[in-house]
């Protein structure tokens, strides 16, 4: 029943007991099974990537309206790993010109990158890596090691179309990352923390994203974007870049790539619901921490899903209508949310639990409409100029 209710500490004791017990040092014994743990930790993690393939592509069939893998097990549920093997036997090429050290180290660190954040999810009441105090700074500093690992992929391809798609992805990636810091401000100031444990748990009583719904909006928007997905998707643009800055990436260099991508989604959809949606919180959640963690699994999953939705509906859009959308009304649209939250948060703070969720949404549902209502004026005065500049210019005679 201990198990139940604390598996971790149950499973820590058992492994500290057998290894004490065969003599080993009470250091050593911590020091292995940290590293199993982390080890066992990083092969879940990968075991769930293996699964995202097979999740992603019968999602997308199903909204082109395809089957998709149906052949090899049921309901094509092994289909990854003859795609896996096929990775692993295509010849590994490096360019010539290319700087090798980096060439090769650039998909390491894409997929390290995201198994990095992982570190600080908290997976259930008594399951999670580190509880740091400053985890919401971590998960940006942590991020920016995939922006690293695409100018590196990039610049050593010795490839122009490479280095153009490397460019045009760090332009976008360092541009949405300030409206997701201004998103990832909202939590910390309605807890007065960044640990991502205090602000889960802080969700017991009501989920953030009835206090901030816009908050939970514009991470989502700035989480698609840093993925490089569409319509965000300037990494891949086939027309203009063949295949952007991984065009030079064969086998399973290319591979860790993709792997990356789609676990950095699912990764996302779990910060989503750490963030806004109660993480881990459920019924009976806190009695059995198990349970908690499959919560937390299936909220990260419908969070994933909603990344996929917009992917495969929404078509991708120029770079400079991407930047604009950023720098002229996501950004200011973030710093303007942020300042009426925090004003609303001092102000009803010490309120009843429904008066300051009623209150909280209510003030971004007026910075929704004036927003809307703003959107709607530029939008009329563009379409009077356009039909002002369309009109015939009749000449006196």
């Amino acid at each position: 029943m201990e198990f139940l209710t604390d598996p971790i500490k149950v499973i820590y004791e058992w492994l500290m007991l057998t290894l004490t017990s065969w003599g080993w040092a009470g250091w050593l014994s911590q020091l292995v099974i940290n590293l199993l743990a982390i080890v066992l930790f990083i092969t879940g993690v990968m075991v769930l990537d293996i699964l995202l393939v097979w999740v992603e592509r019968k999602v997308v069939a199903r909204f082109q309206d395809r089957l998709g893998p149906n052949r090899v097990g049921p309901f094509g549920l092994f289909q990854p790993f003859p795609d896996i093997i096929k990775l692993i036997i295509k010849e590994d090429i490096t360019p010539n010109g290319a700087d090798k050290v980096v060439f090769n180290l650039a998909p390491i660190l894409s997929l390290a990158s995201v198994i990095f954040l992982w570190a600080v999810v908290p997976l259930a009441s008594r399951i999670y890596g580190v509880d740091l105090n400053v985890a919401l700074l971590y998960l940006v500093a942590a991020g920016s090691i995939g922006t690293l690992s695409i100018i590196m992929a990039g610049w050593a391809s010795n490839n122009k179309y490479a280095l153009l798609g490397a460019y045009r992805m760090v332009a976008n990636m360092i541009s949405y990352e300030i409206p997701m810091i201004i998103a990832l401000l909202i939590p910390t100031i309605l807890v007065g923390s960044m640990s991502l444990k205090l602000i889960t748990e802080a969700q017991s009583g009501y989920w953030f994203v009835l206090v901030s719904p816009l908050g939970a909006l514009l991470f989502i928007i700035a989480a698609i974007a840093e993925l490089g997905r569409s319509p965000f998707d300037l990494n891949e643009g086939e027309s203009e870049i063949v295949s952007g800055y991984h065009i030079e990436y064969t086998g399973m260099k290319f591979g860790l790539f993709y792997a990356g991508e789609l676990l950095h989604a699912f990764t996302f959809g779990g910060f989503w619901a750490a963030l806004f949606f109660g993480g881990w919180h459920g019924p009976w959640a806190e009695q059995y921490p198990l349970l908690g963690a499959f919560y937390f699994v299936v909220k990260a999953m419908i969070g994933y899903w909603v990344i996929m939705w917009v992917k495969y509906t929404v078509p991708r859009i120029r770079i400079d209508h991407m930047l604009a959308f950023n720098w002229k009304f996501l950004t200011p649209l973030g710093f303007i949310l942020l300042m009426v939250t925090a004003v609303t948060h001092s102000v009803l703070r010490q309120s009843p639990a429904w008066l300051y969720v009623a209150g909280m949404f209510l003030s971004n549902m007026i910075v929704a409409l004036i927003t809307i209502e703003g959107l709607r004026a530029q939008a009329r005065r563009q379409r009077i100029s356009a039909e002002a500049s369309s009109k015939p210019v009749v000449a006196d005679h």
